[in-house]
């Protein structure tokens, strides 16, 4: 597989889930005798493949058999898949993987050692095409039944793999057990149900003003759009782009002829522009229709698809260093330009913007792939179209102004060194966003190789090497040394410095607010010199909820996610507060839920959900996810909310918003309608 194609493809076809299914899975429990066998059959659509039982470091989701629960039973050998796995280099992982096409069948020896026997579980699996990979699937499994009393002596042995391959074949012969999952009856959750008992929940803005703001996703539409914006200018400046520009509005306005009313050629380079932006507003949209807003948040802390982030963004950068290029097939940009030039009117334009974009690729798409990957874990169902859409028009507005004033075209910088140093920025601002997303994975899976302190050195040492760079001190081997280094590099050399210097006493615990939203959170921090930081006494939920009943204290619930930015900053610029902290260390009993929590349940939890559905919760996060949705309704983060000792709401819930002062407020509210005015206890 291309270099190429994962770089472009695999963009728009990220959560294929919402598409039809590439791969469908049935499977059944053959019994004969004391004898059984799991067996799972695959269907796999043409051009996907799904991977077998191989597990390869650092490569593809196997397919592996798990067992939650399995009693009378015991099973013999392991998993074993027919036919024969095909062996293939993938460069995508880097190395050998093994695979089906079409069909597959897994099969797993099962021994019943005689009477009642329950065999409870799940099969999970990986699968890609050329382009794109679904996330980890799961097909959830459960058979019951009595088995005669085995008879003394007899011993299964593991099948040889002729012989297994033969048996799979035959299926008439055998007992099949019918899958029980949808019989499951709901396990225990909670022993207190008062207190995960549903409640209405207003925000606090509308329990103090009485009218709704305009709520954190508002500001971050406007946030993604801003952000795709500011991408759209610095993708003007590199050197796929910028010396386009002048040679395009010049075509435009000689196009009409010296006859000609110089209207046309304006009215034509202002397609051009609009059909820039309808190309890529088109790909935020393909995204966007491929996303749903739960695969937005289960993105967001992924651990796959945040290490596969990391590495997209570290190939970015290494290709704006100049290690290599990554560009589509000239075929494509030569057919589309051939077309452009063939076909007259607005078909034509828009196939000229086309060909722009695909010119362009080498330089704007890691910036794209940047832009959607950012926005597409913010968990924003409209966040690539709304990226995008702020990318296109900045990229196309120099197209318009310049057909308007054309004047301005003799006074446009010209071509030369300066560009390239920008993509090495972009390179180094790549590398900076790409650790963000290996933290994630590393605090949602509690992996410790990446805590806040590790993070700050990092990030030291790339602020170091940028202003280095910047100021001259080295160059990279595709370019010639500078012969001077004007002022501007300059400048924004020693501010890259003065950032590696700012980002020193992080080392020893400083809030460092500027990034708090990117860095580990400080519990991560190994030494740090002062301790203002705010302590949940709880991360469970009954728990802390018993604690503050006894000791007759009001309850702060915190549901927050180690991938939650919005998280990071409230704890870095509000929970710092001196008047904050102090409140919430000394008057509340706080509990902290992270909803992320990737340990698994001792004993997975199957629950109810709207329109007869059962959900199944196998991890502590999903516990707490399910308390906050089916409590209080909401699944954003943070959400905080102020409860009694019976698990009724007091104060409102709180989430992203950065006024201290009105957070303190939020606290003090809380604690007014726990303890009345005439309480002398408070």
């Amino acid at each position: 597989m291309k270099l190429y194609q994962i770089c472009v493809l695999w963009l728009v076809g990220m959560v294929c889930h919402a598409q039809p299914k590439p791969v469908v899975v049935s499977d059944a429990l053959k019994v004969e005798g004391n004898k059984a066998e799991l067996v799972f059959k695959a269907t796999i659509q043409s051009g996907w493949h799904m991977y077998s039982v191989e597990v390869v470091e650092d490569g593809p989701t196997p397919t592996t058999l798990n067992i939650e629960k399995i009693q009378g039973a015991k099973l013999v050998g392991k998993l074993k898949a027919t036919p024969k796995a095909t062996r293939v280099y993938e460069e995508m992982f880097g190395a050998d993987v093994f695979y089906h096409e079409g069909s597959a069948i897994f099969t797993q020896a099962v021994e019943l050692t005689g009477g009642e026997y329950q065999i409870e579980g799940y099969l999970e699996y990986g699968a890609c095409n050329d382009a794109t990979c679904i996330p980890p699937t799961t097909v959830e499994f459960k058979y019951e039944g009595k088995a005669p009393e085995k008879v003394a002596g007899e011993e299964i042995k593991e099948t040889p793999d002729e012989q297994q391959e033969e048996k799979t074949e035959e299926s008439e012969a055998d007992s099949v057990v019918q899958n029980t999952t949808e019989e499951t009856e709901t396990a225990p959750l909670i022993s207190n149900v008062d207190l995960w008992a549903p409640v209405e929940v207003t925000t606090y803005d509308e329990l103090v003003k009485g009218t709704s703001t305009e709520g954190v996703n508002g500001m971050t539409l406007w946030s993604i759009f801003l952000m795709g914006f500011i991408g759209g200018l610095l993708a003007l400046f590199t050197p796929c782009v910028w010396p386009i520009i002048p040679m395009t509005v010049s075509f435009f306005l000689k196009r009409g002829g010296k006859n000609a009313d110089k209207k046309k050629g304006i009215r034509d380079a202002i397609i051009y522009g609009v059909s820039i932006i309808v190309i890529y507003l088109a790909l935020g949209l393909i995204v966007t229709s491929l996303f749903g807003a739960n695969a937005l948040n289960a993105l967001s802390t992924n651990a796959v698809f945040n290490v596969f982030f990391f590495l997209l963004l570290v190939v970015f950068a290494l290709s704006f260093f100049g290690l290599f290029e990554i560009t589509l097939p000239s075929s494509w940009s030569n057919k589309i330009d051939s077309k452009a030039d063939a076909t007259g009117g607005l078909i034509g334009i828009f196939l000229m913007a086309f060909t722009l974009t695909l010119v362009s690729f080498s330089c704007t798409g890691p910036i794209i792939g940047f832009l959607l990957v950012e926005v597409s874990t913010m968990g924003n169902i409209l966040g690539p179209a709304v990226g995008m859409f702020g990318f296109a028009l900045a990229l196309a507005l120099p197209f318009a102004l310049f057909a308007l004033f054309p004047n301005w075209l003799k006074s446009m910088p010209k071509s030369g060194g300066w560009m390239n140093t920008v993509k090495v920025v972009l390179g180094f601002i790549e590398l900076f966003f790409a650790f963000k997303f290996l933290s994630v994975a590393d605090m949602a899976y509690g992996w410790h190789i990446l805590d806040r302190d590790i993070f700050i050195i990092i990030w030291i040492l790339l602020a170091l090497a940028l202003g280095l760079y910047l100021i001259g001190i080295y160059h990279f081997p595709h370019e010639e040394k500078p012969k001077k280094v004007g002022i501007v590099r300059w400048i924004l050399g020693l501010a890259s410095i003065l950032f590696a210097v700012y980002m020193v006493p992080g080392l020893w615990g400083n809030q460092l607010r500027a990034i708090s939203a990117f860095t580990p959170p400080m519990s991560t921090q190994h030494w740090r010199l002062v301790d203002n930081e705010v302590k949940p006494q709880f991360h469970d939920y009954e728990e802390g909820m018993a604690y503050a009943k006894e000791r007759g204290k009001p309850v702060f619930v915190d549901f927050t996610g180690y991938g939650c930015v919005n998280c990071r900053k409230m704890e870095a610029a509000v929970w710092t507060d001196e008047k904050v902290s102090e409140i919430l260390n000394n008057d509340y009993v706080m509990i902290q839920l992270f909803v992320d929590d990737k340990t698994k349940l001792d004993v997975p939890v199957v629950v109810n959900e709207s329109e007869g559905e059962t959900r199944k919760l196998r991890t502590v996060g999903d516990k707490w996810s399910y308390l906050q949705s089916s409590k209080f309704g909401a699944n954003a983060q943070p959400f905080y909310v102020i409860l009694d000792n019976d698990g009724n709401v007091m104060d409102g819930s709180y989430g992203y918003d950065e006024d201290v002062n009105k957070f303190i407020r939020f606290l003090n509210d809380g604690l007014n309608f726990f303890y009345p005015a005439t309480d002398e206890g408070h």
